[in-house]
This record gives structure tokens, C-alpha cells and sequence, in this order.
């Protein structure tokens, strides 16, 4: 999932531009590919933590670092500011659990593809262009080509190589809704906020909004483990997988580089979740599950182009 898309500082002209030697592109690639080793990566915490203990741990430890970084001054704040702080919180933290119980029950590529029909129905919605219809119903395509071939199976968990999970689906589609209502927000809270301040605070806040349903299973996990401090430090790598490092170089890449490409760019992010599922997870798509996310990528990227005319 893109974490910082609307966090946008003046793009560059150049979408080549270069700092420090690394070109803006590789950055939003080394982005995309730290969040999906952190979803991977978070999948085996699941069994000792529960989903909603893993995500909980996930986002407190994300907060803390980015609250030490960024130490964001409240007083003085609109209640407007302060509003949209909270909504965001919630929608992120409404993305983050429900994608983890996607991804505990679905495929990587199969989770990340329908999440990502949420930025896309953004786009489309916003777009007065009649031939948007067009890339939508090519979503449309790939979505029905992932969630009726069911999946090819995989050695990792995540598909039994029958029908998919319909709880997974629906958390899948759960996610998408409140990664729109994260992209909608993100404009407001990024302008209302200096730098990371108002990612510092709406993480906190989503961590906060966890606490009820994953406090007592990380609780649970951590004092029936043999070792809670290695445990308690797989999370803390976790998070600095997803969301702190992948937030600071988006936020980098946008410094350096026109929206349009990076959405291009991003665009591309189920595939590397599909990728990521089969390297680290050992999950399998068959051609039909191939070819739905082929077909919800070219829509975002026909879109993305499309509408930047």
C-alpha cells in the first residue's frame, strides 16, 4: 500500500532528479517493496500476537518513533486540524487491520490488488473524463479474474488453491474504502501540518483506535512467549519496514519528482506485492490472478495518464 502519496512538497521538475546519487524513482521502488516485505514479514507474527495484536504493536511502535522525530505542537490547532488528524488516524488504522486480515487469509498480490481499487475509485471519481469509464471497468475485469478463479495455491498460507476466502475478500474491500478516506484525508492533515507532524499525530491516533481490539491479544502473545524481548524487536523491525521507512522515502521522492510520475510509479504496487508474496511467502497466482492484476495496474496507470492531460 502507497503510505505518503498525498503528503506531496513541491514536485521537481525533473522526475529524474538526483540527490545523494539515488535517482527519485528507485526511492519510490525501495518504498513499495519495504511495505510489502513488512506485510510479508508481519504474516508469521500473526500466529503468536493475533492480527489486530501484531497491527496494534505495529502502529504504537511507528507512532513512538515518529513522535520522538517530529515532537508535533497541538496547541494553537483548528478544531477543522485537529479533526482531520482523527479521521485520518482512524482510516489508517481501519486500512492497516483489515489489510493484515487480508493478507492472513488471501494472497499478497490477490489483497493488495483489491486494496488498491481504493486510490483508484478516488481517481476515477474525481475525473470528469467520460473515458475513465473505460479503466474502470477494466478494474472491473481484473478484480472479477482475482476473485472468481479463486487462487492457484502456495506453500506460504493465504490460498488453499480453491475458492478464495470471502472474510479475506471482505476484508480486502474493507481496506480499499478506508484507504479513499486515507487519500482524502492526507491533503487536508498534510496541509494543515509541517513535515511529518501531522503523520506523527494520526498514526498515534490510529494506534490509539487499536488498542481496544489489539491490546489483549499483543498482551497475551508477549507473556506466553519464551522470549518477549525478540519478540517485541521483530515488531519494532516491522514498523520501521511499514510505515516509518517507506513514509520517509516517499516523502524524498515527492521533493524530487512531478506527482504524475509517482502515481505512475506507484501504480505498479500490486505486482511488487504479488512478487513479494512468492519470494518470502512462497505464494503462487496462476495465470487468471496474473492477468487480473495486469489489468488493475494498466487501469491505474491509464488513468493516472489520462487524467494529468
Amino acid at each position: 500500500m502507497s503510505t505518503a502519496s498525498s503528503y506531496e512538497p513541491s514536485a521537481a521538475s525533473n522526475p529524474l532528479r538526483r540527490q545523494g546519487g539515488i535517482p527519485a524513482p528507485l526511492l519510490c521502488v525501495t518504498a513499495m517493496f519495504a511495505v510489502q516485505l513488512g506485510i510479508a514479514f508481519s504474516k508469521p507474527l500473526f500466529g503468536r500476537l493475533g492480527v489486530e495484536g501484531t497491527t496494534f504493536l505495529r502502529l504504537l511502535a511507528a507512532a513512538g518513533v515518529l513522535l520522538a522525530a517530529t515532537r508535533p505542537k497541538l496547541r494553537g490547532r483548528s478544531r477543522r486540524d485537529l479533526g482531520s488528524a482523527v479521521v485520518l488516524g482512524l482510516a489508517s488504522a481501519g486500512m492497516t487491520l483489515l489489510f493484515a486480515g487480508a493478507v492472513d487469509r488471501l494472497p499478497m498480490g490477490t489483497a493488495a490488488t483489491i486494496e488498491f481499487l481504493g486510490p483508484l475509485g478516488v481517481a476515477l471519481a474525481l475525473s470528469r473524463r467520460a473515458t475513465h469509464l473505460l479503466w474502470a471497468l477494466l478494474a472491473g475485469g481484473g478484480v472479477a479474474l482475482l476473485t472468481l478463479f479463486g487462487s492457484a495455491g502456495d506453500s506460504g498460507g493465504g490460498g488453499t488453491g480453491g475458492a478464495l476466502d470471502p472474510v479475506g475478500l471482505l476484508y480486502a474491500f474493507g481496506a480499499a474504502a478506508c484507504y479513499a478516506a486515507y487519500i482524502l484525508f492526507t491533503d487536508k492533515v498534510g496541509a494543515a501540518f509541517q513535515g511529518f507532524e501531522g503523520l506523527a499525530v494520526s498514526i498515534s491516533i490510529g494506534a490509539l483506535a487499536l488498542a481496544p481490539f489489539g491490546l489483549g491479544q499483543a498482551w497475551h502473545g508477549l507473556a506466553g512467549a519464551d522470549s518477549p524481548g525478540t519478540l517485541l524487536l521483530g515488531v519494532a523491525g516491522v514498523a520501521l519496514l511499514l510505515p516509518v521507512i517507506p513514509y520517509a522515502l516517499e516523502m524524498t521522492a515527492l521533493r524530487r519528482m512531478p506527482q504524475r510520475v509517482f502515481s505512475v510509479i506507484v501504480s505498479l504496487e500490486p505486482a511488487v506485492s504479488a512478487l513479494v508474496g512468492l519470494a518470502v511467502l512462497g505464494q503462487l497466482l496462476g495465470w487468471p490472478q496474473l492477468a487480473g492484476i495486469g489489468c488493475v495496474v494498466a487501469a491505474s496507470v491509464g488513468a493516472t495518464l489520462a487524467g494529468r492531460r
